[in-house]
């Protein structure tokens, strides 16, 4: 029996704003109720802990609340036919939740929690509510495990590892303005054709390769995408 071919699915913002996630980049987005200062840095979590915290517990509210959308689950329906590895710019469970088993998160993940001291000492949280007393086991504070603006991206060697191994990539709801997780595209072989699907195209996109450009949103266009690339490489 052969070995299944490799489908690598970069996902962003838009796949989880097709559920109701909030986007933090669009004009009626987190941003602008927000600032990044006040809420996504390390800065900020050492001078406002209760403000920070707040924050990632509404998030984590928000997540809660939501369901997976058509585009979760036609990228876990993938899994059917093709070894699949999911990355992806979302810090929400969607991905997990509509069945994919293979996801890496590159901005964290905001049901789970971390230690202040040890950064490989993680922890998930039950429910939506952090505590501001919370302590890991090693007697540190915990912080939501969330890569702040200003921390680098421990997970991206291990993704663009994972990008170079694809024989087919798609690149679903991602503005690829985020670095350094927009550079994943680069990390394709030059044979590799890949497949985006998002309602704009990126400009200077930097996808070398560029099989085919779904103007689509992706609960609609991701679908439709996942069954052709079933009949074509099944």
């Amino acid at each position: 029996m052969s070995e299944k071919r490799r489908i690598v699915v970069f996902t962003g913002a838009g796949v989880s704003a097709d559920s109701g996630i909030a986007t933090f980049r669009d004009s009626d987005g987190l941003w602008a109720n927000y600032r990044i200062e006040d809420v996504c840095t390390p800065e900020a979590l050492a001078r406002n802990r209760a403000g920070v915290v707040e924050f990632y517990n509404m998030r984590r509210r928000e997540v809660l609340a939501k369901e997976p959308n058509a585009a979760h689950y036609a990228i876990a329906q993938l899994e059917e036919h093709f070894d699949v590895r999911v990355v992806t710019q979302n810090i929400d469970n969607l991905h997990e939740r509509a069945g994919s088993s293979r996801v890496l998160h590159l901005h964290g993940e905001v049901m789970k929690l971390r230690s202040e001291r040890n950064p490989e000492l993680i922890v998930p949280i039950e429910g939506w509510e952090q505590r501001l007393d919370e302590r890991a086991s090693d007697g540190a504070l915990l912080r939501p495990h969330i890569v702040f603006f200003g921390e680098s991206v421990p997970m991206f060697d291990e993704a663009a590892r994972i990008a170079s191994t694809a024989d087919v990539m798609m690149v679903v709801g991602s503005s690829l303005a985020v670095y350094p997780a927009a550079s994943l595209v680069r990390y394709v072989r030059p044979e590799v054709p890949v497949y985006l699907v998002d309602p704009h195209l990126p400009a200077g996109h930097g996808i070398r390769n560029l099989r085919e450009y779904v103007p689509k949103r992706a609960a609609e266009g991701v679908p439709e995408l996942v069954a052709r690339l079933i009949e074509e490489y099944k």
